[in-house]
């Protein structure tokens, strides 16, 4: 049988033409040895691999085109590990960067150590929601989707992970006025891909499309600013994941909508617009 670290050479030589990274086949070996942190796999370098071993049949959906994380259903974000597969989109760092603005932002606006009421909306695989009580052990989270099925998978993660959160299932800030809820913070990933021409061919064939792409004539955007008096008790702040060519589009949105409310758009750590956060008196 061949060893752990024959079976990675052989597989990176063949990989290297798709763009497999050394990393992902470490994810891919971690799944076959049952270990939770891919590194550990140096570690098991001599254990031998039966030929009939999940891992080269894993590889091969790797090659062709599967994102890994689908592959082993295993996503981090922050420092959770998240069950993910094709009815979630895969968390990525810059929505790990929208948590960390808010970690840092929100002590201009709240005591963060007070019982904040908050809505994730669109919440996917449910890593925002996760992340926020992080920020905020004592914050009432509640996360939202439109799709039973990513409702689902969020609901595994936070009963896997020990988090008391809330799911709703509806568009928008719907499900939030049907509860009478009265929100002191929204936090939304929406769809707000332009574009499709820019998006990898691993995203458009195996993520959920509903979650990527923005219909300016249906957009969560517009839904969250035409609604937000019906949850708005006090002050709310608002922030959101968006597209790095969106900003004329928000700030008309914003103007349309919004009062009494102050904005700022953030970039990315690659410099792109990212974020937009918007405080309302």
């Amino acid at each position: 049988m061949p060893k752990v670290s024959e079976v990675l050479k052989a597989s990176l030589e063949r990989g290297r033409e798709y763009g497999i990274f050394s990393s992902d086949l470490r994810v891919l070996m971690a799944k076959e040895l049952n270990l939770i942190n891919p590194a550990d796999v140096y570690l098991h370098a001599d254990d031998e691999i039966p030929v009939d071993s999940q891992y080269f049949s894993n590889f091969e959906r790797v090659l062709k085109g599967e994102p890994v994380e689908y592959v082993v259903q295993k996503a981090k974000f922050l420092q959770y590990p998240l069950y993910v597969d094709n009815r979630v989109l895969i968390p990525r760092g810059e929505t790990e960067e929208l948590v960390a603005n808010i970690s840092e932002l929100i002590y201009d606006y709240y005591d963060p150590r007070n019982y904040l009421v908050c809505a994730d909306i669109g919440t996917g695989s449910g890593c925002i929601a996760i992340g926020l009580k992080s920020i905020g052990k004592n914050w009432i989270v509640t996360a939202s989707d439109v799709s039973q099925d990513a409702l689902d998978v969020a609901r595994k993660n936070f009963d896997d992970l020990g988090f008391r959160i809330q799911t709703l299932l509806g568009p928008g800030l719907k499900p939030y006025i049907e509860a009478r809820m009265n929100l002191d913070i929204i936090v939304s990933n929406p769809p707000y891909i332009l574009n499709k021409d820019e998006v990898q061919d691993s995203v458009k064939e195996y993520e959920p499309a509903q979650a990527l792409y923005l219909d300016k004539d249906n957009s969560v955007y517009e839904e969250i600013f035409r609604d937000y008096k019906k949850v708005k008790k006090g002050t709310l702040l608002m922030c959101f994941e968006i597209g790095y060519d969106l900003e004329d589009y928000l700030t008309d949105l914003m103007n349309q909508y919004l009062e009494d409310y102050e904005y700022k758009f953030v970039k990315d750590l690659n410099g792109l617009t990212r974020f937009l956060f918007v405080f309302l008196h």
